[in-house]
């Protein structure tokens, strides 16, 4: 196994997922673990990850230096990096001129984690404070036109370090600098695979719930899905699932979904109509950290009062993924910063009777849908674009009204119609319409017009913490444009969004 030291990097999450795309596993701890049970877990290397902190700042987040005398390969990534060389007597400090985005990354020694690197390639850098003075025995490997250091490594203790992000997909040939660090040189074994996951998850699961009941929120998304599979192999008919119809979904998707869980899941499903509660509280509020929170908040209101009607019900099962947790706080409270709350991790009240359960939680969503694919699940359910839990509220930019809702539901009917008769759906990540705050003046049958504008969001993904807008056909664009505008009453322009993941993130909200 390998251990990551999670530093608070918005990246740190990419780095187990490019381990364990080498079947390797990991796990992802804080800096405060003890060095005892770091030698319990007997890992093969340590990963450090990076951080928003500064290592001469006076909180910034640290980690026992006896790390470095376990005699386990290190690799240091941006301020995993730099607190390597701090803590071996090296010299940090804040940069002449940060460094973010791309860098033409120039090899002189590729040897090591570098081995098999061509010696001009592009990294993706993102630090504002570099290496001044090396520590005893380390050696420079690489350079950028702005950092001298850029990697180095003392090769005799097998500590490395990167002042670029290896895990990223800017990074062209970082998965191959991290196969080299995991396979080469910590010779870790590729084991690690969804079906020992699966197994691992159900013992963990019946060891937890034992004799009691469990309730899952089911969406009828591809995560809790996967979850209540998971989760039935493990207690069979212990497991309650509840749809809550929120009032927020899309057209015609309760009826829909029903139709689809009932006849895919032989599970305990009960369908919850809770529409008028969700958008009475939901009246005026505008704020979308505010959405999210009331959302949270009925949602799991309802999910009480139904629980007291199930017997012996103790658990609450979420299907909760990496991407959830490293959004809306560090997962093992570090010092992440917040990008937004979602409904399944900040949303919950303090005071919850159930107990939560989240298989998920150290998932990507593409590795969801292999374990999907490999408990036996569905394809149309396996292949469901991801669809928010807080649903149509956090893309209706603003106030949420029933009229405004209708708009939106016609809109995203149409979209989704015609990405899927494009043959689109499964190479997209996501595809969804946003009705925006603002209207503009049209001209429809020579009459003027001061209508609501509608924006179309498609983005590529294979994780979802980066991701790049679709190169839909322009023609494609046209005719969903058109339809829209002809078909919908209330909307008279339609704009495409044309940022990447970062700097925006995917949904809107």
């Amino acid at each position: 196994m390998i251990l990551i030291i999670d530093f608070g990097s918005q990246y740190n999450q990419l780095i187990a997922r490019r381990v364990r795309e080498s079947r390797i596993y990991c796990r992802i701890e804080p800096p405060d673990i003890d060095i005892s049970y770091i030698n319990d877990l007997k890992p093969e290397g340590i990963i450090l990850s990076g951080g928003p902190s500064s290592i001469y700042e006076k909180n910034s987040p640290k980690i026992d230096k006896e790390i470095f005398n376990l005699g386990i390969p290190i690799l240091g990534i941006c301020y995993g990096m730099q607190f390597m060389i701090d803590a071996l007597g090296g010299t940090v400090e804040k940069a002449v001129k940060r460094e973010y985005g791309f860098a033409k990354l120039y090899i002189n020694n590729p040897e090591g984690i570098l081995g098999g690197i061509e010696k001009n390639t592009w990294c993706w850098m993102s630090h504002g404070d570099s290496i001044k003075k090396l520590p005893e025995d380390f050696i420079a490997n690489a350079s950028t036109d702005n950092t001298e250091l850029a990697a180095v490594s003392n090769e005799n203790k097998k500590f490395y370090g990167l002042q670029f992000h290896p895990e990223v997909e800017h990074t062209p040939l970082g998965k191959k600098m991290l196969k080299n660090f995991l396979l080469d040189i910590c010779r870790c074994k590729r084991s690690w695979t969804m079906k020992s996951f699966a197994n691992t998850a159900i013992s963990e699961i019946r060891e937890t719930v034992k004799d009691n009941k469990i309730i899952l929120g089911l969406s009828g998304g591809v995560d809790s899905s996967v979850t209540a599979m998971l989760i039935h192999k493990a207690v069979g008919k212990s497991l309650t699932c509840i749809f809550v119809d929120n009032g927020l979904l899309r057209k015609k998707e309760a009826e829909k979904l029903k139709i689809t869980l009932s006849q895919n899941l032989d599970i305990n499903i009960r369908f919850v109509n809770a529409g008028n509660k969700f958008l009475k509280e939901l009246s005026g509020v505008k704020d979308p950290e505010k959405k999210r929170k009331i959302i949270g908040k009925i949602f799991m209101d309802v999910f009480e009062a139904e629980a007291k009607k199930i017997k012996g019900a103790k658990f609450l099962a979420q299907g909760t993924l990496y991407p959830d947790i490293i959004e809306s706080r560090s997962a093992f409270g570090g010092p992440t910063a917040v990008i937004k709350s979602h409904h399944n991790v900040g949303g919950l009240p303090k005071g919850m009777k159930l107990k939560l359960v989240e298989p998920l939680k150290y998932l990507f969503k593409d590795e969801v849908r292999k374990l999907g694919k490999t408990l036996g699940l569905h394809q149309d359910l396996i292949w469901r674009q991801p669809f928010p839990g807080p649903g149509l509220s956090i893309r209706i930019i603003g106030e949420i009204t029933k009229p405004r809702l209708s708009i939106l539901r016609e809109v995203d009917d149409i979209l989704l119609a015609e990405i899927k008769e494009a043959g689109l759906y499964r190479k997209l990540w996501q595809s969804f319409a946003i009705l925006l705050p603002l209207k503009s003046v049209g001209i429809m049958g020579d009459q003027r017009t001061y209508e609501n504008i509608i924006a179309i969001r498609a983005v590529t993904s294979k994780d979802a913490m980066t991701a790049d807008w679709a190169k839909i056909p322009y023609s494609l664009l046209g005719k969903i444009s058109n339809r829209i505008i002809n078909e919908v009453a209330g909307v008279n322009r339609v704009v495409y969004d044309i940022s990447s993941k970062p700097p925006a993130t995917i949904e809107w909200e």
